[in-house]
């Protein structure tokens, strides 16, 4: 029976979808909203990306415990009000004509804060609402409004940007979090409160979080990698825009069209990672779509004016195919192989370890742009997304098939 015939995870679905695709409109109108707008230098459009995500760092450990603790359809509903309210307040700032760089990094700070806690809140709810053996093809179908919005939202934002300004894309995005709390309000399972801790710890459970994942040869493995993978991809994203119309000479639109197509390739992720997981095994599958994103991202920084823009569509269809298998895989198992009482702690110490490391891979790739050029600091995020994956080929992953529930045992290793 399909997942959407289960009426409480058809509105988280229905949540997520329109939800997915107003922040991929965001993401491609801000740094085209500081670059056309307001004339801000490549180290600028950098600290944008790392404003929005510096709250991992900080609060991410904290977040999980949290989870823990707590009913989580509140967290997720609160989240996105409060982010409609922020976002809302650029285009009104932009119609006003007050709008400056400072405000926009004063917008995305509270709305990095407001991410981590919808995120982490978000992935301890999913086990929750579902039985353990759906949580795949639950996963699946998320993973498929992540694909959707990356494809449609990346050829909208540059087109919507040039017809009616990247300010009033951003309230698109503003819009879309209030369909999603819509839709969260209207679940109707009820969510048992999670089981106290009797001598509540926020320090101790933290440290319970950090050394199970880190305890953990596959855990320990993934995090490690997704960490490298999160800084490089950082790098390379946060200076993507600026190069492609300072040094390609593109249009925006002609920059949505161009994601577009390339994205594509995470739609079809989405419809064959159950399929491709069953056939070969999840940690075959999982091993080599972390090896597709390092030579996506490498194949990408070969972009340049003429044919070789070709370069980016290339890199980006495959790289929107290798990331959208690799994060399925990766959050089901993490959830199969977690108990229910640290799903919490366990999900943000995973997200803690990637998402932390974006801020600084942002803040990076402003860096080496600066000092070397863009075009360098794409050759070196790529290279550097591909050396990453080290972390796999030297773990257990790369004996095992499939991913054992637990524990990993020599009767998986072949």
């Amino acid at each position: 029976m399909s997942i959407l015939r289960h009426p409480n995870f058809r509105r988280l679905w229905a949540a997520d979808l329109l939800s997915q695709l107003g922040s991929r409109l965001s993401m491609g109108a801000i740094p085209l909203l500081a670059v056309l707008v307001l004339n801000a230098s490549t180290l600028q459009v950098s600290l944008l990306r790392t404003c929005e995500t510096a709250a991992w760092l900080v609060l991410g450990l904290f977040a999980g415990a949290w989870a823990d603790r707590i009913r989580c359809r509140p967290v997720l509903v609160v989240a996105d009000l409060l982010r409609a309210v922020l976002l809302a307040s650029i285009p009104v700032a932009w119609w006003f004509d007050v709008l400056t760089l400072t405000q926009v990094y004063a917008v995305l700070v509270p709305v990095g804060v407001l991410t981590v806690l919808f995120d982490v809140a978000h992935n301890s709810y999913l086990p929750r609402l579902l039985e353990r053996d759906r949580l795949l093809p639950g996963n699946a179908k998320l993973a498929a409004n992540h694909s959707i919005a990356a494809v449609i939202g990346a050829g909208a934002s540059g087109v919507l940007v040039q017809w009616v300004g990247a300010a009033l894309t951003i309230g698109l995005d503003a819009l879309s979090f209030l369909w999603s709390a819509l839709w969260l309000r209207s679940i109707k399972a009820p969510e048992a409160r999670p089981v106290q801790p009797e001598r509540p710890n926020l320090r101790r459970e933290i440290a319970e979080g950090l050394r199970y994942v880190f305890r953990h040869p596959l855990l320990r493995a993934l995090a490690l990698n997704t960490m490298t993978t999160m800084l490089f991809q950082a790098a390379a994203g946060a200076i993507m825009v600026v190069y492609l119309v300072r040094g390609v000479h593109l249009q925006p639109a002609t920059i949505g069209i161009l994601s577009m197509i390339g994205l594509g390739g995470a739609i079809v992720a989405s419809a064959v990672t159950e399929k491709l997981s069953r056939r070969y095994g999840d940690a075959r599958t999982l091993l080599l779509s972390a090896t597709g994103i390092g030579v996506a991202f490498t194949i990408q920084a070969m972009t340049a004016p003429g044919w070789q823009v070709s370069w980016f569509v290339v890199g980006t269809l495959l790289a929107g195919f290798c990331i959208i298998v690799s994060y399925i895989l990766q959050v089901s198992t993490q959830q199969q192989l977690c108990p229910p009482a640290l799903q919490g702690r366990m999900s943000a110490t995973m997200s803690f370890v990637g998402w932390g490391a974006a801020p600084l891979g942002s803040l990076l790739g402003g860096i080496l742009a600066t000092a070397f050029g863009l075009h360098t600091t794409l050759w070196l995020a790529g290279l550097g997304t591909l050396a990453g994956t080290a972390f796999l080929y030297f773990s257990p992953l790369r004996r095992l098939r499939t991913i054992p529930a637990g524990d990993v045992d020599q009767s998986e290793v072949i």
